[in-house]
């Protein structure tokens, strides 16, 4: 058997642009013929995968799955919303989610983990791509955990159970009533969903950020030409309202409008019969951060036909 040198390796990612660790697989099946390498690439849907790689992947689905006293949100993304309705697809994001409670948050173990049928997920992600036909990445992940309470789920625009486009865990540490806790905690998911809060309270706020918007808060109030005692007064009162918009507990609870969710939180101890605290939270949107490419479809038609 030929040796799988790294210069055999370079030269058959520069053929195919599958990964290193694919051409090494590749060459290794085949005793090191790049020809005969470059086919296995292919008949695994290893090289399609990659001609896609750079294909901008920003629709697709977000996971939600929670089990006992911890939960798990996954987002994979793919090029088009059609994907997202396919039930293949839909059916190996619910698989991830559910793997993913053992990952913990961690996207290179849940990546590596093993895939029902055989594989990691990360093998499986690339053959859904040469199978569908579209770029596709397993984006991140995000888990969270309570010693006893509840962790509390909400998926919005699902296209299918625990599949949608903002997934929402909220950790709810209690010792009270279960069903009430549940039943608060999925009211206090929507609220993130719609609210889009940051963190969980002002303590939480990282302290660069906190002295960046109070720098601003300060000039915007001294342009005024008001005297420093009165702008650190306006400069207070405007923290006050940045705290509404980023922290949690500040923010005003859109269930009812009219309470602090600190104090929904607060009501809620009381009705579950002992009190609660919101030890975390995670918020997906699909596609959040991912910069859009725009697109002329007319284009892409005709260069499909070769036009």
């Amino acid at each position: 058997m030929a040796e799988i040198t790294a210069a055999l390796v370079k030269e058959l990612r520069g053929n195919t642009g599958a990964g290193m660790m694919d051409c090494k697989k590749a060459l290794t099946e085949t005793a090191g013929d790049v020809e005969a390498a470059i086919d296995w690439l292919r008949k695994n849907g290893l090289a399609a995968a990659a001609k896609k790689a750079g294909r901008v992947a920003a629709e697709g689905l977000v996971g939600v799955v929670t089990e006992g006293n911890h939960g798990a949100l996954v987002e994979v993304n793919s090029e088009t919303d059609f994907v997202a309705r396919n039930e293949a697809f839909q059916d190996f994001v619910s698989q991830v989610a559910t793997l993913a409670l053992e990952a913990g948050g961690d996207l290179e173990a849940l990546g590596a983990a093993t895939y029902p049928g055989g594989g990691t997920v990360g093998e499986a992600l690339t053959g859904m791509i040469g199978t569908i036909g579209e770029n596709m990445s397993l984006r991140r992940t995000a888990a969270l955990r309570v010693s006893q309470g509840v962790i509390a789920a909400y998926v919005h625009n699902q296209a299918a159970p625990g599949l949608g486009k903002i997934g929402v865990l909220v950790a709810l540490e209690s010792a009270g009533d279960a069903d009430k806790l549940a039943a608060f905690g999925r009211q206090l998911a929507m609220h993130v969903a719609a609210a889009a809060p940051q963190v969980v309270s002002a303590e939480d706020v990282d302290a660069t950020a906190l002295e960046r918007e109070r720098s601003v808060l300060a000039e915007q109030a001294r342009a005024s030409g008001k005297p420093e005692d009165i702008v650190e007064k306006m400069v207070q009162g405007r923290l006050r309202k940045y705290y509404e918009e980023v922290c949690l507990l500040d923010q005003s609870f859109v269930i009812d409008s009219e309470s602090k969710v600190r104090q929904a939180v607060e009501a809620a101890g009381e009705d579950a019969g002992a009190p609660v605290a919101v030890t975390g939270f995670h918020r997906f949107q699909l596609g959040e951060g991912v910069e859009r490419v725009g697109s002329d479809f007319a284009a892409e038609v005709a260069a499909t036909l070769g036009q």
